[in-house]
């Protein structure tokens, strides 16, 4: 039985328990892993493998020994409970060994899942499994999770109680992160607010995301929106001990004025501007941004962003000026630009 993405999206988290079971497969191995955890997790339970009610086997050891998983499904384990027998890594090759024991299945039996690559619509495997009567294929794309599995994610981490900016920047992260750095930032969100019944806030999904260099960058863009000139040369000290390179700041300043100039050119003031960034921001940075960009002025903002672009333009041109010296005074002059009033 094929499955639709609703379908499937559902059938991962609730798996039929009296199914022959299920085959997932597409290109990204990692998601088609996750799905296959949930699908197995929800099956066997948590220590289903320490009871040995799971059977791992991989494609290439079931074409050498068909009669392997026929001895997996009818096995009886000496502890009680549903039985999974896991072949991974399949492909068409395995279709003819897998026919029979599909065949042969009955209520009672070990529940097959499957994992395989891209599988196309004339691929032998998913006809098998979609021409089953109880057992089930499900495509996994590279699609980001829909709100309905991130807020399985989190009720499975244990944080029922996710504000809505907190949802919202969750929801951003999931359309930029792989899979399983997504899992792991909830995950890791959950250890965090273990016994804590607040509300789930921005300040504590960012203190649980992964760092990255945007965070570094992010300073010396606020000292020069700030207009904190004094500051400008030791921060700037630091990123390039860091290894961040004049091109790479300048790239970074760009885009940060020009989301100031968004939000301040909005015709309904800062607060509708907010809400056209794309991505979204929220929490403190959201209201730092509506900060700058209301100190700065979109007639400001302009004569910035021709500033940068000045300076972008000579770093990539043939020019004698040492590249930080020249992002060293490009920052100093925002910073005294954006104290012009007019």
């Amino acid at each position: 039985m094929k499955l639709s993405a609703r379908d499937a999206a559902n059938y991962f988290r609730k798996p039929n328990p009296k199914g022959a079971g299920i085959l997932i497969y597409g290109g990204d191995a990692m998601r088609v892993a996750l799905k296959r955890q949930d699908v197995i997790k929800a099956l066997v339970g948590p220590n289903g493998e320490e009871e040995m009610r799971l059977t791992r086997m991989t494609g290439a050891e079931l074409r050498k020994d068909p009669a392997l998983l026929g001895d997996a499904i009818k096995a009886q384990g000496f502890f009680p409970g549903p039985r999974v027998a896991f072949i991974e890594e399949a492909g068409d090759s395995v279709t003819k060994a897998l026919t029979p024991a599909l065949a042969d299945w009955v209520e009672g039996d070990a529940q097959i899942v499957v994992t395989a690559g891209q599988l196309n619509a004339r691929s032998s495997l998913r006809k098998l499994f979609e021409g089953h009567s109880s057992a089930y294929a499900a495509g996994v794309y590279d699609d980001p999770p829909t709100r309905d599995e991130i807020e399985g994610s989190l009720r499975d981490a244990g944080l029922a109680n996710v504000g809505p900016d907190a949802m919202d920047l969750i929801t951003s992260l999931a359309r930029e992160m792989a899979p399983g750095d997504l899992r792991q930032t909830i995950e890791k969100l959950g250890l965090y607010l273990t016994g804590e019944t607040a509300v789930v806030s921005v300040a504590d999904v960012e203190a649980c995301a992964p760092l990255s260099n945007e965070a570094d960058l992010d300073d010396i863009l606020n000292v020069v929106a700030d207009l904190k000139a004094a500051e400008i040369g030791p921060v700037l000290s630091r990123l390039y001990a860091q290894g961040t390179q004049p091109v790479a700041l300048c790239i970074g300043a760009l885009r940060h004025f020009r989301q100031l100039h968004t939000v301040a050119s909005d015709p309904g003031g800062a607060s509708a501007g907010i809400g056209r960034l794309r991505p979204p921001a929220f929490g403190e940075r959201r209201d730092r941004i509506m900060r700058q960009a209301s100190n700065w002025g979109r007639i400001n903002l302009e004569d910035a962003l021709g500033t940068i672009t000045d300076t972008d333009l000579t770093l990539r041109s043939a020019h004698s000026a040492p590249d930080r010296a020249l992002v060293e005074r490009m920052f100093i002059r925002l910073a005294m630009l954006g104290r012009r009033r007019g």
